[in-house]
């Protein structure tokens, strides 16, 4: 875990990132110092070697849900558009809200209303060009890896 220690110990050692507290990456990291299994299993989400499909099937089931538009928004250039506890919860499912919410210690009520706050940012900042790449975002280290270069920006 000393890629994740090392994220986390950049926001929390006291070393605030540019844009902390403006939705930026910092306030979105600080925002899962408290329980570092949400960023392990958010980046397990959004990675091509996760079981849910990475960037590619999270946008798929947003489709799904109808609301494609949402998660448009947040790779696209411009403002990112809300999601409610309630929608993330319809569109990621029970079972995957349950799963979820084991993994990282949260119940299955809480944890919607948290990925509802951290992905929307943080999608948008592992798209900086406006659009999802082709291959994927790749690995969920390789997503850690460049979550610690956004920080050190």
């Amino acid at each position: 875990m000393g890629l994740l220690d090392s994220v986390l110990g950049a926001v929390m050692g006291g070393q605030q990132a540019q844009g902390a507290g403006q939705g930026g990456i910092g306030n979105i990291i600080a925002m899962v110092g408290n329980n570092p299994q949400l960023l392990q299993a958010v980046t397990g989400m959004l990675g091509n070697d996760g079981e849910h499909g990475g960037l590619g099937g999270l946008i798929g089931r947003f489709e799904q849900a109808g609301l494609g538009h949402v998660v448009s928004s947040w790779i696209g250039k411009g403002e990112n558009l809300p999601v409610s506890g309630e929608q993330m919860a319809q569109v990621l499912g029970t079972d995957t809200v349950a799963a979820l919410a084991r993994k990282v210690g949260l119940s299955a009520d809480d944890l919607p209303g948290q990925l509802s706050q951290i992905l929307p940012g943080l999608v948008d900042q592992l798209t900086p060009h406006g659009e999802s790449p082709a291959a994927g975002l790749g690995n969920a280290g390789d997503l850690m890896g460049m979550l610690g270069g956004l920080l050190r920006r």
